[in-house]
Parts: structure tokens; C-alpha cells; sequence
């Protein structure tokens, strides 16, 4: 009986053992741990910039077509063996250069011939009028009859109307030997020619010699949504206004002119109107038949606001700008976009002078994110990158 009593007590010693050991488990896992806060958001990387303000340009920009100014096609006035053509094609060549030399002597035989009838006439009229002055005394004494005075008379008005007439074919003689030279009448370029030294020319020729393009000053035409045309007329009436021309990808300017006129008419078909510019060209950039972009200047607004072009985004909502606040974080603000001009975008309304926008990093940001702001190399490769994207269509 011992021996039992001492096995029940044993066994609910280890039982009580279990039972608190389980206790201290369940106690121990009942204890919930401490959880760690939630990490704040990383800070965006951006490229900051500026908002300036100043004199800003205003342009409305078109395509024109650049036109000559005048184009000559030299032709001959009169028929004769082409002996000389004394340029080459494209020289530049200035008012009177020679272009082309005509056989002279024909028209040079002419002219002598011309001058011999002329002098031959005026020795008679000489004597006509000796004899005039010796018929006048006789005729006063008695010794001459008026008939033969009168005669007289008569002859040397003849012989006066023969020199004058000789004197004009004198006149159309030399005319004629003058166009045995063919000369530049303008500034300009010769183009390609069209007749070589031997052939015989006709002044009916549709070709003629060759073609000589002014290029200074220069025309340009070019066209303007017809919206445009009061604004333009109303900055007219205040003076000439300016117009720049640009290659067709705008890296390089060509020159820079005055508006020369508006059309009289809209074109109805494209709803457009049509102008023309001129330019000085003293480098000859502007070229005949060339496309050309136009910048026509309407007005300089004084304390414009200038951003980054980059800067401006576009949403469904319209035109909007990230701007950096005090605290480091970004605020999406909508803009109104008076124009885009080499990289510069000049802003109507949303932006301040003086206030940080952002120019690069834009599509990592969300209104109240956190920035940090990129200098140095940093901001310039960002930026390098972003503008190697924006180029790919």
C-alpha cells in the first residue's frame, strides 16, 4: 500500500510540474512583442531651378519659302556670233559686270557709216549758210534776186534737218553697238549657262544667256493662322516689326529683317495669311527655294516670368509645374504657358519670381513628396539624361 500511495504521489507531483510549466508557456507566449515604427518615405532626387523674371520676346512663328528678290534672265537685244563670256557660274556679280560679249563689228561699221553721213552733211550746210551770208549783202544792193535768197534759205533748213536725221541714226547705231554687251543690271548670282562662245544669238531666244539672282536684300514668304492678323496689324501701326530666320531644326539663325507687308486677302483654304519679310543677307545664309522658320517679334513684355522648359508638364488637367516648398517637399502647381522659345517657357500665371520649380525628376514625384535637390555633376547628367529621353519619339 506504501508502494502505491507513493507512485499516486509521484505522479501528481510531475503532473502539478506539467501543469505549471504549461502555465509559464502559455504566459510566456500571451506576451505580445513591441513592433518597430513604419520607415519614412526616401527623398526624391531632383534637378531645382529658378523662376526669373525679366524682358521676355514674344514671337509668332511660321514657315516661310525664301524667295529672290529680282531674277534677270539676261538676253541678247539684238542677233550676233556670242564671242565672249567672260564669268563663271555662280560667280557674284555687281551692275554692269560683263556677262557676255556680242561680234561688235557690224554694229561698229554701222555707226561709222552713220557718223560719215553725218559730217558729210554738216560741210554742205556750211557752205549753204557762207553762201547765205554772201546772198544777203547782193540782195540789199540790188545784185541778187529774192528767189535765189529764198533758195538759199530753203537749202540750209534742208541740209539742218539732214544733220539732225544723221544724228539720230548716230544715236540708234551706237544703242545697237552698246547691247553687243551683255551686263549684270543687279546685284546678284549667276546661275548655269545656257549658250557657249560661237553660237549665234536671237534677242527671241526663251533661254537667253543666263540667269542672275539677286540675294541682297533677300525675300522671304511665310504664313500666319489668321487669328493672328490683329495683333500683327495693331503692333504695325506702332512701327516695323522684327522678323528672325532660322534653319529648319532652329539651331542656327540666318538673319534678321523687317515684315515688308501683309496680304491683302485670307487664304480661305488653310485659314491663313500670308507675309513677306525682307533680309539684308549679307552672308548669303537665306538661299532661294530654301524652307525656312520664322520668328515674327510682337512685343518685349517687361518683368516676364521664365522657366526651364523642362519644368512645364502636362496632365489631364492641363499645364502644371512641380514647385519645391520650404519644408523640402514638392507641391503640384497648374501653370498657363504663354509660349515655349528656345528652352524657355514664359509663364501667364501660377508661378512667383524667385520661387524653386522643379526641372528634372519629375516622374518619380507626387503632390507633398520629399526632395533632395542634385548639384554639381549630379544635376548636370540628370539633366543630360532627361534631355537624351525627351528626344526619343
Amino acid at each position: 500500500m506504501r508502494r502505491r500511495t507513493a507512485i499516486v504521489s509521484s505522479f501528481l507531483v510531475l503532473a502539478a510540474l506539467a501543469t505549471g510549466g504549461a502555465a509559464v508557456l502559455v504566459r510566456s507566449s500571451g506576451t505580445t512583442p513591441a513592433t518597430p515604427s513604419a520607415a519614412a518615405p526616401a527623398a526624391v532626387p531632383v534637378v531645382a531651378g529658378t523662376v526669373k523674371s525679366g524682358e521676355v520676346p514674344i514671337y509668332l512663328s511660321g514657315i516661310g519659302n525664301v524667295a529672290a528678290y529680282n531674277t534677270v534672265v539676261i538676253r541678247s537685244q539684238i542677233q550676233g556670233q556670242l564671242t565672249q563670256i567672260p564669268f563663271t557660274e555662280g560667280q557674284t556679280v555687281h551692275p554692269g559686270d560683263l556677262l557676255g560679249q556680242i561680234d561688235p563689228r557690224p554694229y561698229q561699221a554701222q555707226l561709222d557709216q552713220a557718223t560719215a553721213n553725218r559730217d558729210r552733211d554738216q560741210a554742205q550746210l556750211a557752205n549753204a549758210r557762207a553762201n547765205l551770208q554772201r546772198y544777203l549783202p547782193l540782195l540789199a544792193k540790188g545784185f541778187a534776186t529774192p528767189q535765189l535768197v529764198d533758195t538759199q534759205k530753203a537749202q540750209v533748213a534742208q541740209l539742218v534737218a539732214a544733220v539732225k536725221s544723221d544724228e539720230a541714226v548716230i544715236e540708234s547705231a551706237q544703242t545697237l553697238l552698246s547691247y553687243t554687251r551683255l551686263t549684270a543690271p543687279i546685284d546678284g548670282v549667276t546661275g548655269i549657262r545656257q549658250i557657249d562662245i560661237g553660237n549665234v544669238i536671237h534677242p527671241t531666244d526663251p533661254n537667253g544667256l543666263v540667269v542672275v539672282t539677286q540675294l541682297q536684300p533677300i525675300s522671304v514668304i511665310f504664313t500666319l493662322p489668321e487669328a493672328d492678323l490683329p495683333q500683327i496689324q495693331q503692333q504695325m501701326a506702332k512701327g516695323p516689326l522684327t522678323v528672325l530666320a532660322y534653319s529648319q531644326d532652329n539651331k542656327i539663325k540666318l538673319d534678321q529683317g523687317t515684315l515688308g507687308f501683309v496680304d491683302n486677302e485670307i487664304i480661305q483654304t488653310s485659314g491663313s495669311v500670308r507675309l513677306k519679310a525682307n533680309f539684308p543677307n549679307p552672308a548669303h545664309l537665306l538661299w532661294p527655294g530654301e524652307l525656312v522658320n520664322l520668328r515674327l517679334l510682337i512685343e518685349t513684355r517687361s518683368q516676364g516670368l521664365t522657366v526651364a522648359a523642362p519644368v512645364v508638364q502636362r496632365g489631364p488637367q492641363g499645364a502644371y509645374a512641380y514647385v519645391i516648398k520650404p519644408d523640402s517637399t514638392v507641391e503640384s502647381r497648374p501653370v498657363t504657358v504663354a509660349q515655349i522659345s528656345e528652352g524657355q517657357a514664359l509663364i501667364d500665371s501660377g508661378l512667383k519670381a524667385g520661387e524653386q520649380v522643379v526641372v528634372d525628376g519629375q516622374s518619380k514625384l507626387q503632390p507633398d513628396s520629399h526632395v533632395v535637390l542634385l548639384q554639381g555633376r549630379a544635376a548636370e547628367e540628370a539633366a543630360k539624361q532627361s534631355a537624351q529621353q525627351a528626344d526619343i519619339p
